[in-house]
């Protein structure tokens, strides 16, 4: 069983920095690539960033120069957001296009969700 789990949300100053984490568990055979996607209330999740296992990334636009996606040796991906803004605020999900140990391909995995409220 793979689970992934998200953690960092919180409530932040417009301007201000966090740093959001998953991390993968479980019996996993490979990592095909990572992300984190977000929905804000009454709109269509989003892609935020990504990134695949060979290092490259991908980021929408409204946040390119704000945040950065990366991965540390272990399973686990980060997305650190600078200079945050209101239209920031959303649930963020972690999700992971992995092969388990039990299947022949690989397959989509999310996360719950943290919750990232930017106010003053």
């Amino acid at each position: 069983q793979v689970q992934l789990v998200e953690s960092g949300g919180g409530l932040v100053q417009p301007g201000g920095s966090l740093r959001l984490s998953c991390a993968a568990s479980g019996s996993i055979f490979s990592i095909n690539a990572m992300g984190w996607y977000r929905q804000a209330p009454g709109k269509q999740r989003e892609l935020v960033a990504a990134i695949t296992s060979g290092g490259s990334t991908n980021y929408a636009d409204s946040v390119k120069g704000r945040f950065t996606i990366s991965r540390d040796n272990a399973n686990t991906v980060y997305l650190q957001m600078n200079s945050l803004k209101p239209e920031d605020t959303a649930v963020y999900y972690c999700n992971a296009d992995l092969r388990a140990t039990d299947h022949y391909y690989g397959m989509d995995y999310w996360g719950k969700g943290t919750l990232v409220t930017v106010s003053s």
